[in-house]
C-alpha cells in the first residue's frame, strides 16, 4: 500500500517522490531548483567525458560542457510534484513509495 498524505483541507493524496533525473534530457534551466523549498536538487556540470562535477571546481571549469540538475538529498523530497510541473524537458522520474 503506497504512502498517502492529507492536504490542509483533509483531502487524501498519494505523493510521488523524485527518484531520478535523466542527465541526457536535463537542460539545466534551474526551474525545478527554484520551486523546491526542500533542497532536493542541486546544479552540477558535465564535462566532455560525461563526468558530473561541481560547478566551482577550478580543475574542471574549462571542461564543463553544460549544466544539469542532480538529486542532492532525496530524503528531503515530500512528493509534491512542483518540480515536475515546471520541468520543460520531462527529465524527472517520480514514484510512489510503499509503506514499509
Amino acid at each position: 500500500m503506497p504512502i498517502t498524505a492529507l492536504t490542509r483541507g483533509g483531502t487524501e493524496y498519494t505523493p510521488e517522490f523524485l527518484t531520478a533525473i535523466d542527465a541526457g534530457k536535463c537542460i539545466g534551466c534551474g526551474r525545478c531548483y527554484k520551486v523546491c523549498a526542500r533542497g532536493v536538487m542541486t546544479l552540477k556540470g558535465i564535462t566532455e567525458d560525461d563526468d558530473i562535477v561541481e560547478l566551482d571546481d577550478e580543475e574542471f571549469e574549462d571542461e564543463i560542457e553544460r549544466k544539469i540538475m542532480v538529486i542532492a538529498d532525496a530524503d528531503n523530497c515530500i512528493g509534491c510534484g512542483a518540480c515536475a510541473r515546471v520541468c520543460p524537458s520531462g527529465c524527472q522520474t517520480h514514484e510512489t513509495i510503499e509503506r514499509g
